[in-house]
């Protein structure tokens, strides 16, 4: 995997780059759609490539191990091969169920034991065996295995937590250098890092994962709770000491604005849940500020969703048929709300690499925010 970078802003840390793998080029800084079970949800491919225009898509590896399994993606050739994208894909590695399913898993020096939340079958999740799994999925890019310590929590704990994703890294490491990628292409490992909201954690992680040299590099266990101001100034920390020329990926976040602050602080690549399950729920991101489809106020609205995004569902269909749509639980109407908002995450990534290259992002960024954050 090869990333170069293009530009830099004059007047905060982002950076314009391209980062080159065998399923095509990713033009930073990227947003990344998720998709959990092999699909980003109600959203075709054709759409993802013409209308929202996606570098990149995400799959779940604890998802995807249940649910089809590895028999299957083994003799589909891989997740390209089992949903039909041609361009690049990055799994995650489980670490954040580790996190979110804690009723139902128990973490070990060797692994995580879990419960399926599908059936209640017993499973073990291994540093190895999660590379395992991401050879068979066939991620462009897979993540290390870690555990992700919730917020609040206290340093004792952090500092165990950090210390143990740590020692998983290195099996990780070593089992990715001893094992060969199964469909011909090339597949990066990112290192994840931790140490909750605590800067000497956050440094000493850091440290340790920038000197495993790999391809890419994570920031992980942020945007669990704590205040946006603690993420960002965990980000800076971190980011004063990964390498710069290698791509950095913050986890699972986030809002508008706090994906053109990360950018701001030198983040490269993004992805969050966000986009979709609002738009499930009928929050629009627009280009003018924050829309809820469901008020009143655009029952009589006959005007396009956002003239000013472009794109088929946004301009073609108008805010009075999709509130009438989300009214009637239609499924039509999360579909076109999901397909919206993602071009808009698209289109903000887009125009602030734009602005990154004109060197006047930091400028741009602070109305940005003002604007899109408004809610009308």
């Amino acid at each position: 995997m090869i990333f170069e970078i293009h530009s830099t802003d004059p007047g905060s840390s982002a950076r314009a780059g391209k980062l080159q793998t065998d399923h095509g080029e990713i033009l930073t800084p990227i947003f990344m759609p998720v998709g959990t079970a092999g699909t980003v949800k109600g959203v075709h491919q054709r759409e993802l490539l013409d209308d929202i225009e996606a570098q990149i898509i995400l799959g779940n590896t604890y998802h995807l191990y249940l649910r089809p399994g590895l028999d299957i993606l083994r003799k589909a050739g891989g997740l390209h091969k089992f949903n039909g994208w041609s361009k690049p894909i990055l799994t995650d590695s489980g670490g954040y169920q580790v996190f979110s399913l804690k009723e139902i898993r128990k973490i070990t020096e060797e692994g995580v034991y879990f419960n399926s939340h599908i059936d209640g079958s017993k499973h073990l999740f291994t540093p190895e065996y999660v590379m395992d799994i991401q050879r068979v999925i066939g991620g462009d890019i897979i993540m290390a295995f870690d555990e992700c310590p919730p917020y609040p929590c206290d340093y004792k704990y952090a500092e165990k937590s950090m210390h143990l994703t740590h020692r998983w890294l290195k099996r990780c490491v070593e089992r990715i250098q001893t094992t060969e990628p199964l469909y011909g292409h090339h597949q990066s490992l990112f290192p994840i890092v931790q140490g909750s909201v605590f800067p000497d954690l956050r440094v000493q992680s850091a440290e340790y994962i920038a000197s495993q040299g790999q391809d890419g590099n994570a920031i992980g266990g942020l945007s669990v709770g704590e205040p946006a101001e603690e993420m960002y100034k965990m980000i800076e920390v971190v980011n004063a000491i990964l390498p710069k020329d290698k791509p950095r990926y913050l986890m699972g976040v986030g809002t508008p604005e706090n994906i053109l602050e990360g950018i701001a602080l030198g983040i490269d690549m993004f992805d969050c849940v966000m986009p979709t399950r609002n738009a499930r729920n009928g929050m629009l991101f627009t280009t003018e500020g924050i829309i809820n489809i469901r008020n009143k106020k655009w029952e009589d609205d006959f005007t396009p969703i956002d003239p000013g995004l472009g794109g088929y569902v946004s301009t073609f269909y108008s805010k009075a048929y999709l509130k009438h749509l989300m009214k009637c639980q239609e499924l039509l109407g999360a579909q076109i709300a999901s397909i919206h908002n993602l071009r808009f995450y698209l289109w903000l990534v887009g125009e602030a690499r734009k602005h990154i290259l004109a060197g006047d992002y930091g400028s741009w960024k602070d109305q940005a925010v003002k604007k899109l954050m408004t809610r009308l």
